[in-house]
């Protein structure tokens, strides 16, 4: 069971002062983002799960050159995409008149655009070189080989869990710390297995059963974009919150115009889960990708990767022609309490909120 204590050594163990983590965003978090939030005194990210080797060793050094302090990488631990020919057939002939609306073509077929860590050998020869401070897993755990090595490299590994039962198997492989995902959260839905049975637990819940259950400190992630947020879930024993849509709107973010927008208006207030834009259940402003998804059974859809393969080419397709309502604009529940300013006067701004909410609560 979880003490205080075990919560209180999750500062220590990341070496930072605030209890905040800025969420692994791919596509979003920068290099500028994560060393401005890591400056502030909390845990900066980046996302590499859509990087190769090289472009993630890029944004590492990108980092360092310009912040001292620790910060984490993630990476995506999915097993690999189950190929179905037909399904992929038949899912480019179901987008091709979006793409026909917009003067493009569909990819003539689909491809598995992101390696997975589980046997990705040259991401990990890339992070055994550059030893990140902390390694955060999502969709699922590496191989007890490739824990030992960043283990013995002297890395702090985090993993995301969306149950009792994923946790426990992430504390049993050997992770330093969990970070409960609650199913308010923006972004990917961590399950290790996204045709099992979900339970679709919220933050509070989830990390109230972990922080009871688990030896190892607990992350609360999902729906917390304020001070006042953070203070509930370390009141539930959690050692940090790590917030996601808190820093979409940041000035450091890789957020296009049309995502800053929709994160401004209406639909920020109808944040829904979708499959239909990377093959995977993630939470996503409500746009024209999401209300897609909503006359779709679920089987009609690819796997993951190989789908966002044809959604990133339909977004891309519809940019150019000046519609912005088929991206990724992933974001949680807590969305319309968005802030557009700096990272670090975010992180300011949570931290006298989580102060605040510490003396009055």
């Amino acid at each position: 069971m979880s003490t205080p204590a075990a919560a209180g050594r999750l500062l220590d163990l990341l070496k930072i002062d605030i209890p905040l983590i800025q969420a692994p965003m791919a596509g979003v978090s920068t290099p500028v983002m994560a060393a401005a939030v890591s400056g502030a005194g909390a845990l900066g990210s980046l996302g590499l799960g859509a990087s190769t080797p090289d472009q993630a060793r890029a944004m590492i050094r990108a980092v360092r050159e310009r912040s001292s302090r620790p910060f984490g990488v993630n990476l995506f631990v999915h097993q690999p995409a189950r190929r179905d020919a037909a399904r992929e057939a038949a899912w480019i002939e179901h987008l091709r008149p979006l793409f026909d609306r917009f003067g493009a073509s569909p990819p003539a077929e689909l491809r598995e655009i992101y390696p997975t860590f589980r046997t990705d050998d040259a991401m990990l020869a890339m992070l055994l070189e550059e030893r990140p401070a902390v390694v955060s897993f999502h969709f699922g755990l590496p191989d007890a080989g490739r824990i030992r090595a960043l283990r013995a490299a002297g890395i702090t590994l985090v993993a995301s869990a969306t149950s009792l039962d994923e946790a426990r198997q992430a504390v049993a492989a050997g992770m330093d710390a969990v970070v409960a995902q609650g199913y308010e959260a923006g972004g990917h839905r961590g399950v290790f297995d996204p045709d099992a049975p979900d339970d679709r637990l919220g933050t509070l819940a989830l990390t109230r059963l972990l922080a009871r259950d688990l030896a190892v400190p607990v992350i609360a992630a999902g729906g917390i974009m304020d001070g006042a947020g953070i203070a509930a879930v370390l009141a539930l024993g959690a050692g940090a919150a790590q917030l996601g849509t808190a820093f979409v709107g940041a000035d450091e973010s890789a957020a296009d115009a049309g995502y800053r927008a929709a994160l401004k208006g209406a639909a920020a207030h109808h944040t829904t889960m979708t499959r239909a834009i990377s093959g995977r259940p993630a939470r996503s402003l409500a746009n024209a990708f999401t209300r897609l998804g909503e006359r779709l059974p679920p089987d009609a859809v690819p796997a993951y990767p190989v789908t966002y393969n044809a959604g990133k080419a339909l977004n891309a397709a519809a940019k150019a022609a000046g519609d912005t309502g088929y991206g990724a604009q992933w974001a949680g529940q807590g969305a319309p309490l968005a802030r557009f300013l700096p990272a670090a006067q975010i992180v300011a701004e949570l931290a006298a909120e989580l102060a605040y909410a510490r003396r009055h609560g």
